[in-house]
C-alpha cells in the first residue's frame, strides 16, 4: 500500500443534462450531478433507501464526450479524484465544497450495438 492515491469510483444516474462551458480556443468543462443509491434495513427491519448527490466536473476531451454521450437519467460508472475547495460568499461566510474531478466514464444504459465511453 505504498502507492495510496486519491481515487473515486461511482455508479449512478445523472440528475440533469451536463452543463458544458467552452473557453479559450478548444477548451471545455462539463459539470453535472450524479445520484448514487444504497438500501439498508433499519433496526425495525424496514428497508431504507438513501440517495447521495455528487458534484462532478470533467475537463477537455472528457467534457466534450460528456456533452455528446450523457443526458439526464443516464446511468454511468466513472472514475476520478476528490477535490476539496473553499470560497467566501459575498456576505463574508466561508464555504467548502467537494467535487469529483472525473478522469474517465462509461455509459451503462446504452444501446446494445453501441459502445460509449470517455477518457481524458
Amino acid at each position: 500500500m505504498n502507492n495510496l492515491r486519491n481515487t473515486v469510483s461511482l455508479i449512478g444516474n445523472l440528475g440533469a443534462d451536463p452543463a458544458i462551458t467552452q473557453f479559450g480556443d478548444k477548451n471545455s468543462v462539463a459539470r453535472f450531478r450524479l445520484a448514487t443509491n444504497e438500501s439498508f434495513k433499519d433496526k425495525n427491519g424496514e428497508w431504507i433507501k438513501n440517495t447521495t448527490w455528487h458534484n462532478v466536473v470533467a475537463w477537455g476531451k472528457a467534457a466534450e464526450l460528456c456533452g455528446q454521450l450523457l443526458k439526464k437519467g443516464s446511468e454511468v460508472v466513472l472514475e476520478g479524484k476528490l477535490v476539496n475547495d473553499s470560497y467566501e460568499t459575498k456576505e463574508g461566510e466561508k464555504r467548502y465544497k467537494t467535487e469529483i474531478s472525473m478522469r474517465e466514464f462509461m455509459v451503462l444504459n446504452r444501446d446494445k450495438d453501441e459502445t460509449k465511453s470517455g477518457k481524458k
